[in-house]
């Protein structure tokens, strides 16, 4: 038996819709745009310059005996890497992640109910 929290998503138009009209992931299967490509591509490399830069340039601090390089290299590359991230998030588009969103939530109303 369905508890009352799943019973109330349920009955929410995003769930109804999404049961309603099967929502499924036949989009991810047509070719993405190139604007969509590049945004991917800057999110994933805001993780390669987020934490993996501040460790380098940490251990470039230590090594160079120059703390200033960490303390203020540091939180400059990761304030970079945010803002390459939302720049990523804003080519990407929000497209994809409405359409794995709505088959979720489809899923897993389904799975419970």
């Amino acid at each position: 038996m369905p508890s009352k929290f799943i019973k109330r998503i349920a009955q929410t138009e995003f769930v109804r819709s999404a049961i309603a009209e099967k929502a499924d992931l036949t989009a991810f299967k047509q070719r993405p745009s190139a604007r969509v490509v590049a945004g991917v591509f800057l999110i994933g490399f805001s993780y390669v310059i987020g934490w993996p830069a501040v460790g380098a340039l940490s251990a470039l601090a230590v090594y160079l005996q120059k703390p200033l390089v960490a303390i203020i290299g540091g939180p400059l590359t990761y304030g970079l890497s945010h803002l390459v991230f939302l720049a990523g998030m804003y080519l990407a588009g929000a497209a994809y992640t409405r359409i794995f969103l709505r088959w979720a939530t489809r899923k897993a109303v389904e799975k419970f109910m």
